[in-house]
């Protein structure tokens, strides 16, 4: 009877302990299944987030705007470079224009021009200049240098000209308009070569070489005095060009 009795308890505690074994494996998948769930909570709430990152596209489109803009201004310089190329190829056109007209203007002649002498403003006086100054009442080019005389034309030694004081353009006075010619008389102070001279003659060039004539002008008050072994004349120039014609 004891031996039923134990084997009924202890069939009852095998029963129990069977029975705590299934609640305690039933309570640890209750928490492995909360925690996948929180797993896949968390990675629901994680998701969201990939919207936040969107906004980069945006600046994508800012990039994109500034580039336009910079196009734009590249634009904005090439039109500027097309009005510097138009003006640099209208300035030859005109200076071709100009010199069109120069060439169509008859060569000055003795009776085109009155000439003139002053002394230079200097102490002693070594150099004179000449004033042509045209009084025809039309235009006129006055060609190369003076060819002066001081004397007798038949005897008077040639002045030779200065190459550096030719002017590079042709020399085309307007009416009334001044051409000038820078002249060295003497090497300064008193020389026993030296002349004393009143009046001289002046020619002009034709276009076929030197004008028939000469005109006779007279020398500053007092006169003026002369070596002509230093004698040297400048071309005319339609300017008296401060220290360019000096020799």
């Amino acid at each position: 009877m004891r031996t039923t009795h134990r084997s009924t308890r202890t069939a009852l505690l095998v029963a129990a302990l069977a029975a705590a074994s299934l609640s305690l494996t039933a309570c640890g998948g209750g928490d492995a299944g909360a925690k996948d769930a929180g797993s896949a909570r968390t990675t629901q709430s994680a998701a969201p987030q990939s919207p936040t990152s969107a906004p980069a596209a945006p600046a994508t489109t800012g990039s994109g705007e500034s580039a336009t803009g910079t196009t734009g201004t590249t634009g904005t310089t090439g039109t500027a470079g097309g009005s510097g190329d138009a003006t640099a190829s209208a300035a030859p056109a005109a200076a071709k224009g100009s010199t069109v007209a120069d060439a169509k203007a008859p060569v000055c002649a003795h009776g085109d021009v009155r000439i003139t002498a002053a002394k230079a403003d200097e102490v002693p006086t070594e150099h004179v200049v000449l004033t042509a100054t045209n009084t025809s009442g039309r235009a006129c080019r006055l060609l190369g240098h003076p060819l002066i005389a001081f004397g007798e034309i038949q005897t008077a030694k040639d002045v030779p000209p200065v190459a550096q004081s030719k002017p590079a353009a042709p020399v085309v006075l307007a009416p009334g308009a001044p051409a000038y010619a820078n002249v060295r008389i003497s090497a300064g102070g008193v020389h026993e070569d030296n002349k004393v001279v009143k009046e001289f003659n002046v020619n002009l060039f034709a276009a076929d070489g030197p004008a028939e004539g000469s005109v006779v002008v007279a020398a500053p008050a007092g006169g003026i005095a002369v070596d002509e072994k230093v004698a040297k004349t400048g071309y005319w120039t339609p300017e008296l060009r401060n220290g360019a014609d000096e020799f």
